[in-house]
This record gives C-alpha cells, structure tokens and sequence, in this order.
C-alpha cells in the first residue's frame, strides 16, 4: 500500500479505530491508522460487484449528501467523484456497513460502464481460467434484463450508426407495436406443441420487443420489476379486484 499520510480530514482514531458517529452523517465505522474504510460498489440491480475504491471521512459525507459516490485517491491524496471526467457517474441508493464496521458497501446505479477499460465491471478477469476476460460478474440471472434494457435506452439517445434498435426506437410506436404483435402470435403458434428451443425464442424475440416499448415511454423497469414484487404472493382474482374500474 501507498505510504499516505491521514487524510486532513481525519481525526485520529482510537485504540480500536472506531470513530464516534458523531460528526456529520458519518456512522459509527472503524478507520484506519490513515483515516480510511474500503467500499465496494454493488449494483443495485443485477447485483453485480463493480468496483472497489477508498473513502475517507469526507468522501462518505459527500457521498450521503450529493448521493453520488465519492472516493479518496491513496496515490494522489485528494477526493475525487466517480465518473467526474469520464460522466460515467454513481448514483448511489443506499449505503451499509457491514458486522465490522471497517467495510462500507454502496448500493449504486452506474451511469454507463464502470471500470476505466470501458468494462461493466472492474472484475473483469478470472484467476481459475488464465486471467480469462469477460464484461465482468453478471449478477443474478434474472439482472441480464436490465442489462439489456440500459443497453436499448443507450440506443434511444445514441447518435451513432443506426441500429436495429434505434430503426425501432425511431420507428415510433406504429413500428414497435407492429413487431410485439409479430412476436406474440409466433410465440402463441410455439407454445401449444412446438420444441423447447423455439418456443425459448420466440419468447426472448417478445420480451426485447416489450423492453424496447417500455424504453419508448421512458418506463423505468425497476417499476415493473417493484410491481411484479407487490403482486407476488397475492391471489390474481384478488389482485385484480382490487384494481381501479377502467375508464369506459
């Protein structure tokens, strides 16, 4: 490790390096002899572990108030803010420690890639398989729908070469409507009879196309996933009756 002095910042800690809680909104968390905690930034999301940076008493005061993440930089010894020169920013949801207290996790939702390489995540290699590289961990199965969604909203405000998903997007919704009813119906000929691996196709073709549809009218999908929570272990008869009488 860098032989840093203690941030300025940074009152000595105690015996134990736990600091008292009592000055701004920093908890109670067990310092350093530099003044300093690792935090690791979690999707909120898929899941995935993106980064692991240094805070000091500062960066995590600036971090809870902006809701952004902040860090502070052991080699050049000074706060800085991600995403500040590249725009790919974190937004942070919720902070905790853990049963230490000498560890900090963010709960964060990345604006763009994380890692410098341009990689979603900084743990991109994988020690078992030679430093194999992929995009990095790909949080829990389900998360690939948000990765595909923040993928077709990138599209929407790209200005880039068109794309299947930008001539959709620009399409406007005669387009896409068009396609979620091509989907639908060749989904609805696979399911009664047809094999395993078309059925799981067309189903894939239908949800994109719903994604896409969703991304037209800027819908943020952790409503619909909030929505789906909300119903879950609620009958269907009873969930529907409580819905509001449609308008005629």
């Amino acid at each position: 490790m860098e032989n840093v002095p203690p941030p300025s910042d940074a009152s000595p800690p105690d015996r134990s390096g736990r600091d008292d809680g009592n000055r701004g909104a920093s908890p109670a968390l067990a310092w350093d002899d530099r003044g300093l905690v690792p935090a690791v930034a979690q999707d909120a999301i898929t899941g995935a572990v993106l980064m692991v940076a240094w805070m000091n008493r500062e960066a995590l005061e600036l971090t809870v108030a902006t809701r952004e993440a902040h860090f502070f930089s052991r080699s050049r010894g000074a706060l800085w803010r991600k995403g500040e020169t590249s725009g790919h920013t974190l937004s942070v949801r919720e902070i905790r420690t853990d049963c230490d207290s000498d560890t900090v996790l963010l709960l964060v939702d990345p604006a763009g890639p994380t890692c410098h390489t341009g990689k979603t995540s900084c743990f991109y290699r994988k020690v078992q398989q030679g430093e194999a590289q992929d995009d990095g961990p790909p949080g829990v199965a389900s998360s690939v729908l948000e990765r595909v969604y923040r993928l077709i909203l990138m599209r929407k405000s790209s200005t880039a070469a068109a794309s299947y998903t930008k001539s959709l997007l620009d399409g406007g919704f005669p387009k896409i409507l068009s396609k979620i009813a091509e989907e639908q119906e060749e989904l609805a000929a696979e399911l009664p009879t047809g094999e395993p691996k078309a059925i799981v196709h067309e189903a894939t073709d239908l949800v994109f196309h719903v994604l896409v549809g969703l991304a037209a009218r800027d819908i943020a999908l952790a409503d619909v996933f909030a929505e789906l929570a909300r119903r879950l272990g609620t009958s269907g008869h009873v969930e529907k009756a409580s819905r509001p009488p449609k308008l005629p």
